[in-house]
């Protein structure tokens, strides 16, 4: 099992339109590509509290090509993340996205 960590810095501002396009778009389509995510946190306090941090579960890394390009590709995905972003509703909304592959150690109590 690998955990996929990533960290997306918003534009400022921009955090309630992420939060937003998450809950009410991205889940549904990862649903269906069978992306599975573990978490998902803001910052209370930290380097910036426009930040959304989350954890995605993966078997393998094939299973993560796989899945993940399957949804980069969806016509939804383009659509709706296209729109918004559109400056009518506010323009960009990620500056950048960190992203770490991780696999626990023996020790760990998530395996």
């Amino acid at each position: 099992m690998l955990y996929e960590l990533r960290i997306y810095d918003c534009c400022p501002g921009r955090l309630p339109a992420l939060l937003n396009r998450f809950q009410n778009t991205t889940l549904k389509i990862w649903e269906r590509h069978g992306i599975r995510q573990a978490g998902f946190w803001t910052t209370v306090i930290g380097q910036s509290n426009h930040q959304l941090t989350y954890f995605l579960v993966w078997e393998s890394l094939a299973d993560r090509e796989q899945k993940w390009a399957k949804f980069m590709a969806d016509p939804e995905w383009i659509e709706k993340r296209a729109a918004s972003e559109k400056a009518e509703n506010g323009g960009p909304i990620v500056s950048n996205v960190d992203s770490q592959i991780l696999a626990p150690t023996a020790f760990s109590s998530v395996k």
